[in-house]
């Protein structure tokens, strides 16, 4: 999608990935390899001005690596941070943003600390490499959190308290390297077995006080990690105000519906960013925009047409679980049109 965007603006791309059936390779020259093959990365590198990332779990090293011979952003730095979960919350709390209680876990004697200070139910996951629900699991008990934490590998884990939460929702900004930056619309997002299945933009249920304190937290961050690109930090909307949950540093799947619905794709806007030219705007086409996820199957694409809505599929593998395209609507007061488009895609998802 990021190379979609670009190719109207006259720009050129080059991917790589570790495995030769990247999607991306349908778009444009794939250079396959490990993250940790330097003479690979090199080979990838030759010739190009700029490098970014979609995936927040590229090794660091591979971001330094690169950031040796050709600017890539986002920085390095940023992307350590969002890797490491009590780094990621650190960094919140350093900035004023409320986050989960939460403790690092790295022994049994750890996890009885933090038994005490974060509490039951609580939520244990892996520091690093978590996605779409991967890596964690809801515990009520000592015992169910030893079992969890035995299952996990039992260290470079991370206890958070539960958040009682009204809503989800996303707020995504984007920065140039010259400083300018742009937020669009909130997203309310719905999730189902950690996987995001609905978002809609402008966030339906969540209050303005509740949006301009978490656009006021996403800019805070930015500009205290000299960030490039486009970034999303997911909130949960609590009683007493806003938690941040966690950051993603790339184009985030919460703003998908951003090709249609919005003036300026978040995937155009993060290319300008990287190459410092004017950022477009991130006011919306039209009142609001629903999208909906296909997870694991590939749904009835006539029965998705027939309902207005705009189909994406990224050329996967159907799997379980697995991301394969998603469907977005504009319109206004579409909320009837999302549940529709809801249930015609999730006759298939798995």
């Amino acid at each position: 999608m990021l190379a979609l965007a670009g190719y109207p603006l006259g720009l050129s791309f080059r991917f790589y990935d570790e495995v030769p059936d990247a999607p991306a390779g349908q778009l444009a020259p794939l250079v396959v390899g490990k993250f940790d093959d330097h003479a690979a990365l090199d080979r990838f590198a030759d010739g190009l001005d700029v490098i970014t990332y979609e995936f927040e779990n590229v090794p660091v090293a591979a971001v330094r690596h690169l950031a040796q011979r050709i600017a890539v952003y986002p920085p390095a730095a940023a992307l350590d941070i969002a890797q490491d979960r009590v780094s990621e919350k650190k960094c919140f709390q350093s900035l004023g943003i409320q986050t989960a209680k939460f403790a690092a876990i790295d022994s049994e004697e750890d996890l009885k600390a933090a038994e005490n200070s974060v509490g039951f139910p609580a939520v244990l996951k892996t520091r690093r490499m978590g996605y779409d629900g991967k890596g964690q699991a809801v515990v009520k008990s000592h015992t169910e959190a030893t079992s969890a934490m035995h299952q996990m590998g039992g260290k470079g884990l991370i206890l958070e308290s539960f958040v009682n939460f009204e809503r989800e929702f996303s707020i995504i900004a984007v920065r140039s390297t010259t400083g300018q930056t742009a937020v669009y619309p909130a997203v309310e997002n719905v999730h189902s077995g950690g996987i995001l299945r609905q978002s809609i933009a402008p966030a339906p249920g969540v209050s303005k006080e509740h949006v301009a304190a978490a656009c006021k937290h996403a800019e805070a961050v930015i500009k205290s990690l000299n960030y490039v690109g486009v970034l999303a930090i997911e909130f949960f909307c609590k009683k007493d105000g806003v938690a941040a949950n966690e950051m993603a540093p790339r184009v985030h799947n919460s703003g998908h519906w951003t090709i249609e619905g919005s003036r300026t794709s978040q995937f155009e806007n993060h290319l300008r960013a990287i190459l410092g030219w004017p950022l477009g705007s991130t006011e919306m086409r039209s009142g609001q925009a629903g999208m909906i996820n296909v997870i694991g199957g590939v749904p009835d694409a006539d029965a998705v047409l027939r309902l207005g809505a705009h189909l994406h599929m990224y050329g996967k593998r159907p799997r379980a679980g697995r991301k394969l395209g998603h469907a977005t609507i504009v319109g206004n007061a579409i909320e009837e049109s999302v549940r529709q488009l809801r249930a015609v895609i999730e006759r298939t998802n798995c």
